[in-house]
């Protein structure tokens, strides 16, 4: 217990406030447009996504909020995963950003039809339903790539992990791909596109590190072949 409130320091929790709250709440506040419904359904959709999420997770792990919230201060988390995993996070916070001053100043001008938004919405809900299932499933669900000896590291084949071998990164990009569409922005797909680069860069070199050094994983591997999308790759 003391261990953790260590943990959850005032900087955690304004950080947690700045990228959790208040950064779903920009297309609002940038455009002050206050009736602007899919504005509310993006931000909610993230807020109680994430909190929904965490509180499933802690109810599975409860040690797994406090590893989450070390994010890169963990000493042996790679050293390129220091870099990557705060370009994830400023990802997810331009996706919103881009979106906000897209619609303030015109850049698009374009507005999709509520059938789309629907889909793209229905979409966004899938990501993060993916998304939590993978956290409650694997207790070793890190903010960081690191080989968790001090947690009693071991492969994670159940739930969605049957399936693809990192599908956190696959709600992530769902609900990544539904953002440009719902608040009807051409210019956040060019965040789109950046951020699944990255997520994919990640993938490949978190995969290759977790077969060289995880025991266990190489054979794992091989019996679910795919990393991100089932028959493809």
């Amino acid at each position: 217990m003391a261990e953790d409130k260590k943990t959850f320091t005032p900087g955690v929790l304004i950080q947690t406030f700045v990228f959790i709250i208040l950064f779903p709440f920009l297309p609002i506040l940038i455009t002050w447009n206050w009736s602007w419904l899919e504005a509310w359904l993006y931000a909610l959709l993230a807020i109680f996504g994430f909190i929904i999420s965490r509180i499933l997770a802690a109810k599975r792990h409860s040690d797994l909020l406090a590893e989450r919230a070390k994010f890169a201060k963990h000493a042996d988390a790679k050293s390129w995963d220091k870099v990557l995993a705060r370009l994830v996070v400023l990802g997810g916070a331009f996706l919103p950003l881009v979106a906000a001053l897209d619609v303030r100043n015109g850049w698009s001008d374009f507005q999709f039809s509520w059938a789309w938004k629907s889909v793209a919405f229905i979409i966004m809900l899938l990501g993060y339903a993916i998304g939590t299932w993978a956290l409650m499933e694997n207790r070793f669900f890190s903010g960081v790539v690191r080989i968790q000896k001090d947690r009693g590291h071991h492969v994670v084949d159940g739930g969605p992990y049957r399936w693809v071998r990192h599908p956190g990164y696959v709600g992530g990009l769902l609900a990544a791909f539904g953002t440009p569409i719902l608040l009807d922005s051409l210019w956040t797909f060019g965040v789109v596109a950046v951020y699944t680069a990255i997520l994919v860069l990640r993938t490949s070199l978190e995969d290759r590190t977790l077969q060289a050094e995880l025991e266990g994983y190489a054979d794992y591997a091989q019996r679910t072949r795919y990393r991100l999308l089932p028959g493809i790759w």
